[in-house]
């Protein structure tokens, strides 16, 4: 993020006076509200200059301002403290250790949110005996709330998706593809990044060895890769029909046009490619990402599959002037419903008891029509089996079609929206096959 851009932040930060100041070689955006007994201090790290991290800031920001509106958290205002962590490498792990550190000893935060790209932030708030909120897809995480529940009680992950759902919405909306329209040839392009190698690893043993597909192709790029040519022209050679993209940062939109520019005979469907699942991806690549199907969230679509989600979703582009990512989302939910909910079921500030009433979490969120938290204290995923209309958090897939993001997967909420999947109209392996 530049200057510029950071100078915008700076001016829409909640309505009161900004105190921006250099410490560490990192921006910290902080109010200058003293503390006092009527209001409640949330802290948030995230890298702040990183697309993630703004939208983790903005979405807190709104949803503190939505409560407060409404009179706060058990009568106390909410104020909101950013410490930019300035994560990006494995490298920077002292960088978010000092961004923590900070929120919970110099600003004497009440709870945290921000992302966990590292269990060194897990292992702060505990110290700290601090409720965390986190934003990340470690399993490892919450793995280890189940091996020593007394001293990692105090972290719950909230979104998005982990390493083990993503894997599973893949292989799932995988079979469904299958059963639609029986292409069985598989290919898997991703960056080179520690998720994504972990989530190749398992595709390259379930979906040939478990499910029978035909694991035709897999590639790998560097980071920072904006040409896809050779990849897809190999993919293509090796007779691919269906292309998972696992492929989480700016490189996503040069792979979408060349896809698109070259007719490239395969599917693209699924996987994880969050900045086509931006509707500003539309404008972005000039309409090339039509027909490319990705798994995204409810409110970065614009899909109304709760009674929150579009409220929540035209609130934070009346207030930004832009769609949430899908971070964003998350960290709004966070504080917005879920904190929120638990403290007031709690009637208590009290920490142990706040973190009673979170592990008995059971309300509608802007991404859920029923969030709640496992024994690990992640996210219930799935299907709810007593009541389809109170679903868990879903994976949900949607397909580019003529400007929008339509649900396609899962088959019942293609149905409830009266959608269908369509086909490129450049010749492929579908040629003369009905649509799905």
């Amino acid at each position: 993020m530049d200057s510029k851009a950071l100078t915008k932040i700076q001016a829409l930060i909640l309505s009161a006076i900004i105190v921006v100041g250099a410490i560490a070689g990192a921006y910290t955006l902080l109010s200058n509200q003293g503390k006092s007994a009527e209001t409640i201090k949330i802290g948030i790290t995230t890298d702040l200059d990183a697309p993630n991290g703004k939208h983790i800031w903005q979405g807190a920001v709104l949803a503190a301002e939505q409560l407060n509106a409404e009179g706060g958290i058990l009568g106390k205002r909410v104020e909101v403290i950013g410490e930019d962590s300035d994560f990006e490498t494995e490298a920077d792990i002292a960088k978010l250790s000092s961004s923590l550190t900070r929120l919970l000893t110099y600003h004497k935060v009440d709870y945290i949110i921000g992302s966990d790209l590292a269990l060194v932030a897990q292992d702060t708030v505990a110290d700290h005996k601090k409720i965390f909120l986190a934003i990340g897809n470690l399993d490892e995480s919450t793995q280890r709330v189940l091996d020593n529940y007394d001293k990692y009680k105090y972290y719950f992950r909230v979104g998005p998706f982990n390493q083990t759902s993503i894997f599973q919405g893949i292989t799932d909306s995988l079979l469904g593809v299958r059963e639609n329209t029986g292409f069985n040839k598989v290919g898997v392009i991703a960056e080179d990044t520690p998720m994504t190698k972990g989530i190749m690893e398992g595709l390259n043993y379930v979906l040939p060895e478990i499910y029978g597909f035909d694991l035709v192709y897999e590639g790998t790029f560097p980071v920072g890769t904006f040409d896809f040519a050779s990849y897809l022209a190999t993919a293509e050679v090796a007779g691919t029909e269906i292309l998972v993209p696992l492929i989480g940062f700016d490189e996503g939109i040069p792979f979408a046009k060349e896809w698109y520019d070259r007719q490239s005979p395969m599917l693209v469907y699924g996987g994880y490619l969050p900045l086509v699942s931006q509707p500003e991806s539309w404008e972005w690549t000039n309409g090339k990402c039509e027909y490319i199907c990705v798994a995204t969230t409810p409110i970065v679509a614009g899909y109304p599959w709760t009674s929150r989600t579009m409220q929540a979703r035209e609130a934070y582009i009346d207030r930004w002037g832009q769609t949430p990512q899908m971070m964003g989302a998350f960290a709004y939910d966070a504080l917005r419903f879920i904190l929120p909910d638990a403290i007031k079921r709690a009637g208590t500030f009290e920490t142990d008891t706040v973190i009673e009433s979170l592990e008995e979490t059971s309300i509608e969120t802007s991404n859920a029509r029923n969030f709640v938290f496992t024994s690990s204290h992640d996210v219930m995923m799935g299907e709810n089996p007593n009541d389809l209309e109170a679903d868990f958090m879903l994976v949900m897939v949607f397909q580019w079609q003529n400007g929008e993001l339509l649900p396609v997967y899962p088959k019942k909420t293609m149905d409830e929206a009266g959608t269908a999947y369509k086909y490129p109209p450049w010749q492929g392996p579908w040629s003369g096959k009905q649509v799905p």
